[in-house]
């Protein structure tokens, strides 16, 4: 008789410490660098216990320098290392703009193929924690719009420990943003067993429906599920929800699929409007699904200011009430 797969219900960040720690050990080339990753395991404790377990050759507690961290990274990549460095907050990564910019997605083009930089960029973004200035932000589309590097944000435990297994084999620079407010915020099963491997590149259908289209990825996915688990019990709705999962390359082709369909979108993210996620993806509806659509896409998004301080973090971030009204919108036009 077979034996039974082993079953673990995990938070993201155990989820994403399991990831780790699976890599270190098929892999001698991954190191893990950044503040505090070693002694302290990292400032949400992501990294806790993989000193111990791989030592301080592996796992390194660099100094407070973020283009350092990510310039080593570059360089350790280079030569044959699959570095995961830690950025402590998604606000401190500008620091290390340049080296991602100039060098990291510029290296497999520079060298005409000769050269590639197979390192991960991991950080916690997003609003919903109470925390400082430069703590909360959602920089993804910053990093989404430089060619050669690749951005991917979990939305649960079960695809972050998939995604980041994912980006450490990628021979790509990956920029794999956590969002705080879910590192603990609910467990999900793993099967510790299998390797679980989730494709970068590739939205997830999280419900399959017809009568509209919403798509987020992130912390926003619980609380979209949240807010069409009330409209399907009370108003019979039945949405196709799309969790994004990798902001760049952009899996067009499911949502294109997906608004033929449904003729009716609602688009979901915390980071600002302007420039936002969003734009991109109502761009590419309308190049290649506008004659399906019915009603105007409707956006669902965080303000143009930045992130303000805790007493008002609740009334930047989306809620169930912005979301419930836009689906209405769309669906009464």
């Amino acid at each position: 008789m077979a034996n039974p797969k082993r079953i673990e219900r995990l938070t993201m960040v155990e989820a994403i410490n399991l990831g780790l720690r699976e890599e270190m050990k098929r892999d001698p080339n991954v190191i893990v660098l950044g503040e505090d990753v070693g002694v302290d395991g990292g400032v949400f404790r992501v990294t806790k216990g993989l000193l111990s377990e791989f030592g301080p050759e592996r796992v390194v507690d660099t100094p407070l320098a973020e283009s350092g961290i990510v310039g080593a990274s570059i360089g350790l990549a280079i030569c044959g290392k699959r570095p995961v460095c830690e950025i402590q907050f998604s606000g401190f990564m500008y620091q290390a703009y340049h080296q991602l910019q100039s060098h990291a997605a510029r290296m497999r083009s520079r060298t005409w193929g000769a050269q590639t930089v197979p390192m991960v960029l991991r950080s916690p973004y997003g609003a919903g924690i109470r925390a400082l200035e430069h703590h909360s932000e959602s920089t993804e589309m910053i990093y989404a719009h430089i060619p050669g590097l690749v951005v991917v944000i979990p939305s649960g435990p079960r695809k972050a420990r998939s995604l980041i297994k994912a980006s450490i084999r990628s021979n790509d620079p990956v920029i794999f943003l956590e969002p705080s407010s879910i590192y603990r915020a609910f467990r999900e099963d793993i099967s510790v067993d299998e390797e679980d491997l989730y494709p970068i590149g590739h939205a997830e259908i999280v419900r399959a429906g017809s009568q509209f289209t919403i798509i987020t990825y992130g912390a926003m996915l619980s609380l979209v599920k949240k807010t069409i688990e009330k409209g399907m019990a009370q108003k019979g709705w039945d949405p196709e929800v799309i969790d994004l999962l990798t902001i760049s390359p952009m899996d067009t082709e499911t949502i294109i699929q997906s608004v033929k369909k449904t003729g009716r979108v609602v688009i979901a993210h915390e980071a600002h409007r302007t420039g936002g996620v969003a734009a991109e993806i109502s761009a590419r509806i309308q190049e290649f699904a506008f004659l399906s659509l019915q009603a105007p896409i409707e956006r669902v998004t965080g303000w143009d200011t930045p992130v303000p301080y805790f007493s008002r973090e609740n009334a930047y971030v989306p809620d169930a009430f912005l979301i419930e009204r836009a689906i209405e919108n769309v669906l009464h036009f």
